[in-house]
């Protein structure tokens, strides 16, 4: 819970300027970095992704990040190559709804069907952030920034997640009960 209370805090304190196409004179890695830590839909995705990672345990701690990542980075490309998806914004919001209720529920699906959950999400993820790529900006940068700070936000969900096992499940469910209800709100700001 501690670690999610300080990757809150950065996120908060981080620079909103740097992050938007332009605004400041922000590199391709660092706005790309910026991205999912300024976007409360992401943040709170990503590290539901995490939790629901640790949750799973075995091969699922490593499969579904990866598989986000993966997924993600396709999406990104998409986006970069003028590729649309139908409803990003809609489909990130109810990212967050479903990922955090898979968490909080305790929902118990194979690595496969984990995978293929977390990785529908990451399309719509990765076109958002490909789609915002700041005007100048190298798209390599960028992705390698995006890619960094989702996986630091999945690496900071796992870890929460993993002391929540040690203790109890208990605050893993309150935790995804708390990114559900977040969910709802941005779902209801996007519809």
């Amino acid at each position: 819970m501690r670690i999610l209370i300080v990757a809150a805090a950065l996120a908060a304190t981080a620079m909103p300027a740097f992050a938007h196409t332009g605004v400041g004179a922000a590199s391709g890695l660092a706005a790309g970095f910026a991205h999912p830590l300024l976007g409360l839909d992401h943040l709170l995705a990503m590290i539901a992704v995490g939790l629901f990672a640790a949750s799973r345990g075995g091969k699922a701690l490593w499969l579904v990040p990866l598989a986000f990542i993966a997924l993600m980075v396709g999406g990104g490309a998409m986006a970069m190559a003028g590729l649309g998806l139908p409803q990003v914004e809609l489909a990130i919001a109810l990212s967050v709804v479903v990922l955090g209720g898979a968490v909080a529920l305790g929902v118990s699906l194979p690595a496969a069907g984990a995978v293929a959950l977390v990785g529908a999400f990451a399309l719509f993820h990765g076109h958002a952030h490909g789609a915002e790529i700041p005007a100048g900006a190298s798209a390599m940068s960028y992705a390698a920034g995006f890619v960094l700070a989702s996986a630091m936000l999945h690496a900071i969900g796992m870890a929460a997640g993993y002391g929540s096992r040690r203790s109890g499940q208990w605050a893993m469910r309150t935790t995804g009960s708390v990114i559900t209800l977040a969910g709802v709100g941005i779902l209801a700001g996007v519809i």
